[in-house]
């Protein structure tokens, strides 16, 4: 059964997953959304005005008003300043089940802070919130999205042909995976 809670702060190791702030616009512009080598694979352009950040970061603000709103700024505890996101982008109370995105600044590529963030947002979707199965997705052209899913317990379930439309606005090729609450090992 679901227990919608909303966007709470979570802490690991060497992360803070909180909610976003307006104050976050000129980070989350200069670390990720205005890089179009970080967005090349995901379904949205990257940011060509700091207006544009503060305009999503202000949507972000009124959606947190609702408790099926997931969506958190990736913060390492060292930095202080946030380098990604983690959102839940599709769910179904019904079936129980939701899917993730995420996307970090490529200054952090390779150094675990994705997998850690899914692990993390993983264990709370499904001890504290209550869903049976946690899907993730990746543009088939980006391998190391799936490594990250891997790392993080999912498994690969296939490739779905011209699934999605990338942000040039052309059909690719999605990997599919996912994790079951019964299969959820960590804590």
């Amino acid at each position: 059964m679901i227990n919608h809670n909303g966007t709470q702060k979570i802490k690991t190791e060497r992360l803070i997953l909180r909610k976003f702030k307006i104050s976050d616009a000129e980070y989350m512009f200069n670390n990720w959304a205005n890089d179009s080598e970080v967005t090349k694979y995901l379904s949205w352009p990257y940011h060509k005005e700091l207006a544009t950040t503060k305009k999503i970061i202000n949507i972000y603000l009124e959606e947190y008003k609702s408790s099926e709103v997931y969506n958190w700024a990736i913060v390492p505890k060292e930095y202080g300043e946030v380098i990604g996101s983690i959102t839940v982008v599709e769910m179904s109370n019904e079936k129980e089940q939701c899917e993730i995105g995420y996307c970090i600044s490529k200054s952090y590529w390779n150094q675990g802070i994705t997998t850690e963030a899914l692990k993390a947002v993983i264990n709370y979707l499904i001890n504290e919130i209550g869903f049976e199965r946690i899907q993730a997705k990746h543009n088939s052209d980006n391998p190391a999205s799936g490594k990250v899913m891997l790392k993080a317990g999912m498994k690969y379930e296939g490739r779905l042909r011209k699934y999605n439309k990338n942000n040039a606005g052309e059909l690719v090729d999605c990997d599919m995976y996912s994790i079951l609450k019964e299969e959820l090992v960590y804590n």
